[in-house]
Parts: C-alpha cells; structure tokens; sequence
C-alpha cells in the first residue's frame, strides 16, 4: 500500500493506493497551530483498519516552505559570497546580512587567490552581532573546486547552524541563481526541519516504519531526508503535486490546461502534447531566479473561499482568503457560497449561502441566484484572463517539456483538466467560457494527494571533466577525483549515467523505476599555442519525472 498526503493550507487530502487502485480518501482541515495533531487525524481517517506494516512508502507534498517565504516568515540569513574580479556585488544581496570576502577559484577551479582568514572571523563576528544563526556559503566557481567552500564551513560550523554550501544546491555554472537559492534553503531550514519533526512524531504514534518521501517542486520525489538537507527543493511542491494528480488521470497527446481549484488560489500549468511544461532555468522566488528544478505552474489569487465584494458597481474575488465561507460559518460571501445557491454543491447552510449572495445582489440590483451566477461567470473570466496571458507569454519563446525542448511549437489547449474541491461546480462555466471540453476526475478533490502518492524519484547532476587537469568533479554528490588525460566524451556520459543512478537510489528510488537519460553534453579542445592540451567536456544527466503507475480509465473521468 503507498500513503498520499497533500498538506494545504486549508486541508490535508490523503490517499491509501494499493495495486493500482485507489482503496480510500480523506479530506481533514489543516490547523496551523497544531500541525501534529492535523497529521495524526488525516492519518486517522485514512489508515482506520488497515495493517501499518503493509505501508511500502508514504509521500508528501506541503506548501510549507511556500507559505512561509509568501508570509515572510523565514529565518534571517547571513550570506557570505565569495564573487571573485568583475561582478558587482549588489545585485546578489538577498540575506539579512550580506558578507563579501576575497579569494578566488577561476573557471577551471584553480585557486587563484586563498581565503583571508581574518576576513571570515570579522564576518561570524558580524553575524554573531546581529543574532543570526542561519548562513549560505557561496563562491563563484565552486562547482569546480568546492575548497573554499569547504574550508570556510569548517571555519564556522561550531558557530551557526544551518549552513548551506552553494556548490551542493546545483551543479549548474549560474552563479547568482545559485547565491539565491543557498539563500532560500538556509532560510527555510528550519521551518521544514519543524515540519518533518511533526510528520516523525504523526508516524511514529501510527506505529508507522515506512520510508517517507517529499515531493519536490519537478513532480519528482527525494527522500524526506534529504528534504531535510535541501528543503529549497520542495517549494512549489503542492503545484508540483496537482500537475502529478492531473497527469494520473489523463491520457492524451493533446495540448491541455491544468487547473487547480483550491480555496485560496487556483494554479494553473499547461501541458504541450501531452507532456507538462519545465521551467528550463529554474524557479523565481519573491522574485528572486533560482536553480529549483521545476515544473511550469502560476498561482492566481482565486479560490473556493476567496473574499467576494463589490467595488464601485463591479465584482471583485480576492485576492484575500479571510475567512471560511458564509455557509460554513464565515464571515464574507464566497464563490463556495456561490456554487451552495446554484446547487452545485450540497454542504454547510443553504440559507446562509443564499443570504451572502443576497447581500452582493442588492449591491448590483440582482436575484441572489442572478449574483451567485456572475460570481462564478466572473471566477471563470478571471481564470480565462489569466491562461491567456500565460499563453501568449509561452508561445513567444521555445516551448520546454519535462521531455524535451520543442523550436516552434505554439500551445493551444483543446481541453481543460479541472481538480480540487470547486472544480465539479465550476467545470461547465470553464466549458462555456473557454468553449472547449472541460474535464475533471473521479477523485477530483484529492487529486494532489494522489499525484504525490504516484511520482517518481528524480535527480540530476552536473559532470565536469577537465582532462588537461586530469579531474572529475560532481558538485551535487560532493565527487572529485582523478581521471586519466586520455578521458572521452563517450566515457564521461557512461560515468554520468552510473552515477545519476546512483544519486537517485540515495534519494530513495528504486531500480525498476529509473530512467537515466543525458539532458545536454558538450566537449570543447583546450589549445595552448597551436597544440591540443586537453578537453573540457560537461554532462547533465537526470532520472526523468514521471508516475509509478497511471489510474486512466473511463470511471475515473468525469466530463
């Protein structure tokens, strides 16, 4: 048996899978305050008579680290960034406190420069004054030579706690996404570590043995230890997790629009052919461009229990979550509302659904039914609006898939796969409004839980082989070694593929479900004078996104 849990906000959604087939669900609310206690009831509901020890892994996706970094509640972070000559220094303040020192590693990972001893001493000094405890070390060139990196960790590691060392984030060259996204794993550390605590705790009161696994922001899936190492990875885990949800369902080759509906925010992400779009890069967070692998999802303020009001005669949804709906006890009217009036829904007080739609009729001189179908005309438009603008954004360059990078390919959805809890309710206004088919799933409210449950592990890494130097070096899995001079292009994509196995069995996965495959490969002669002195060749490789196992079939799509 294989346990899904998506951790919302709002709700944690569970499901118990077994051979293929989805045996149970939960839907359980989400308190904050107690986070243990929501866990310890979701898993409750979910496992009540079920044999703990049958459970062959247990994933999760959260929007913890997400919620924290949007509500700025992550811990203050001293950055100590090692640039070298030529890059100016301000565009890579991200932290509380921001430490340049000297030294050097050049672009083939020579040490130009040493560190300056003093100069790291001032810096805990000044860290240690304004009472941080959460560091990032990242120098330019460490994904070549990661020396420095180390050495200035064992400098400060009896002082601080978490470090993060920017060469063990990603092995890719850009060194600003990489200054960014050493700041995003020290700054949400802590919160994660909390979190996983509360999860230990849940499963261990379950009398639960089994491997945990996190879902990360490319659909993918790591070990909940190594989460615990490189937390950075699991923001956009939720969107990550509808994507997922939605691929479990459907079988096409078409180009499609994946909605989740949830209660705050709707996500929306597209497939092209069939296949879920990447962002190429990486991420960026509160603006800031990472390294974070990532499947291509926008988030927009609207939801099933957004604030619904009426601005100088027009209507207007969130962005604001504020409350529960009306008919569940809040305070604001709510689309959620909207859809108890029209019969699209059958929960909570019927009459106070109808007086809240009463209430934003009589500002627009409407029928409480007339208001409750333009505030569900008007969510659908907002949706619309913003798929379209995503659109014409996507089709202005290359289009990236998790496949494949396809030159001149314009996306034009031909259907929509709606999930969350609105999605039944509102899939036929989406319908009229995007006029084409819109579909949604048995198991449309738990979707997530269910991407999460199904994913595969992933990894990538970074090979640099130097043979004028006669080096090996993967900074993902902290590997330098020595190579012969005569090394080949073909023998360092047969070392990546043994070793991008290697990386994906410690973060969890299993043989059968690896497929190892090279992303790019380059191979360049190094000329001195007029002879050839040697290659410099670089190799990625990743073990691709992807499900366990799919759950198409006709009963398990609604349209």
């Amino acid at each position: 048996m294989i346990v899904g849990l998506d951790m919302g906000g709002t709700h944690i959604d569970g499901v118990l899978i077994h051979q293929g087939e989805i045996m149970k669900v939960t839907k359980s609310p989400t308190d904050p305050s107690n986070m243990l206690e929501s866990i310890l009831e979701a898993l409750k509901h979910l496992l009540a008579g079920q044999d703990p020890s049958q459970i062959e892994r247990i994933i999760l996706s959260t929007t913890i680290c997400t919620n924290a970094i949007v509500e700025n509640k992550t811990d203050p972070v001293g950055m100590i960034i090692e640039c070298g000559p030529g890059l100016a220094n301000d565009f890579l303040r991200c932290g509380r406190e921001n430490i340049f020192i000297s030294g050097y590693i050049d672009h083939r990972g020579r040490e130009v420069s040493p560190i300056d001893p003093g100069e790291i001493r001032h810096a805990v000094e000044i860290l240690k004054k304004h009472g941080i405890s959460a560091v990032a070390v990242t120098g330019k060139f460490s994904v070549r030579n990661n020396e420095h990196e180390i050495k200035i960790n064992e400098m400060i590691k009896d002082k601080f706690s978490p470090i993060t060392l920017g060469h063990t984030v990603s092995g890719k060259l850009n060194f600003p996404r990489r200054v960014f996204t050493s700041y995003y794993n020290s700054a949400v550390y802590t919160i994660f570590q909390n979190f996983c605590n509360n999860i230990h705790r849940a499963l261990q009161k379950q009398s639960i043995n089994s491997p945990v696994f996190v879902l990360k922001a490319d659909g993918g899936t790591m070990s909940i230890k190594a989460g615990e190492k490189y937390p950075v990875n699991t923001i956009l885990s939720g969107p990550a997790a509808s994507i997922m949800g939605g691929q479990a369902f459907l079988k096409t080759s078409k180009d499609a629009v994946f909605l989740d509906i949830g209660g705050t925010t709707t996500d929306i992400a597209f497939l092209a052919d069939g296949v879920p779009l990447f962002e190429p890069l990486g991420i960026k967070i509160a603006g800031f461009p990472t390294l974070v692998r990532a499947l291509y999802s926008v988030s927009i303020g609207v939801g099933g229990d957004s604030k619904v009001s009426v601005e100088k005669q027009r209507l207007v949804i969130g962005p604001e979550r504020l409350d529960r709906p009306k008919a569940l006890g809040g305070r604001y009217p709510t689309p959620t509302d909207a859809m108890i009036v029209l019969g699209l829904m059958d929960i909570g007080d019927k009459k106070k659904a109808a007086y809240a739609m009463k209430e934003i009729g009589q500002i627009l001189n409407l029928s409480a039914e007339s208001a409750a179908e333009k505030v569900l005309d008007t969510m659908a438009d907002m949706i619309k609006c913003k798929v379209d603008e995503l659109l014409d954004d996507i089709n202005s360059h290359p289009v990236y898939t998790v496949k494949e990078l396809l030159y001149g390919k314009k996306v034009k959805p031909q259907l929509i796969q709606a999930i969350g809890g609105p999605a039944k309710a509102l899939a036929p206004v989406l319908e009229e409004k995007f006029r084409i088919p819109c579909i949604y799933p048995k198991f449309y409210k738990v979707a997530n839980a269910v991407g999460a449950a199904l994913a595969r592990t992933t990894a990538e890494i970074t090979m640099f082989v130097d043979t004028e130097q006669k080096t090996l070096s993967v900074p993902e899995m902290g590997l330098y070694e020595k190579i012969s001079s005569a090394y080949s292009l073909e023998e360092s994509k047969m070392r990546a593929l043994d070793l991008i196995k290697q990386q994906s069995r410690l973060l969890g996965a299993k043989d059968d479900e690896i497929e190892a495959e090279i992303l790019e490969e380059s191979s360049f002669n190094m000329v001195r004078g007029f002879y050839t002195t040697g290659k410099n060749i670089r190799i990625r490789a990743q073990t691709k996104p992807g499900l366990i196992s799919q759950l198409w079939s006709e009963q398990n799509v609604k349209s």
